[in-house]
């Protein structure tokens, strides 16, 4: 039997993007990403529930986050959940879920609030997929062991 691993997410950034780079000197940006759900409980009363997960891009995808989008910047991602566990400086094992984006679209309007810092250029600003560099590339995310934070930030 074939599986199938793809989501498909919009939202708007919490924060702003936090670049790194890798020892070999790759970029990798993670984007913390709030996904709202709203609907009507059997008494018509309006709910609402946030959802917030990390969304990791890589190399120039990463850096054109980084450039261009700020905390509010609303975009559609497109990717495939990955896993990863590391033990912490305690020496408790984590785990985390997060969201290897495969595409990333801002959906703000270029010099719009929240849509980024600069006018981001149309060419650019639209669709930023990731290169296709192979299904193992960037799987190894050791160097990031150690450097987690609260996943509820």
């Amino acid at each position: 039997m074939a599986s199938l691993n793809r989501v498909f997410l919009i939202g708007n950034l919490t924060k702003d993007p936090e670049l790194r780079y890798t020892p070999q000197g790759t970029a990798v940006a993670n984007l913390r990403l709030a996904v709202n759900r709203r609907w009507k409980d059997k008494s018509g009363e309006q709910k609402e529930e946030v959802c917030f997960l990390t969304v990791v891009a890589w190399d120039k995808q990463a850096e054109v986050c980084n450039q261009y989008l700020r905390k509010g910047s609303p975009l559609f991602v497109e990717g495939r959940l990955q896993s990863r566990s590391w033990q912490d400086n305690s020496g408790a094992k984590r785990n985390v879920v997060e969201i290897r984006a495969e595409r990333v679209q801002f959906l703000g309007q270029p010099g719009a609030v929240g849509a980024g810092k600069n006018n981001v250029p149309q060419e650019e600003a639209g669709d930023i997929p990731l290169p296709h560099t192979g299904p193992a590339a960037h799987d190894d995310v050791s160097w990031m062991e150690g450097d987690e934070k609260s996943e509820n930030e």
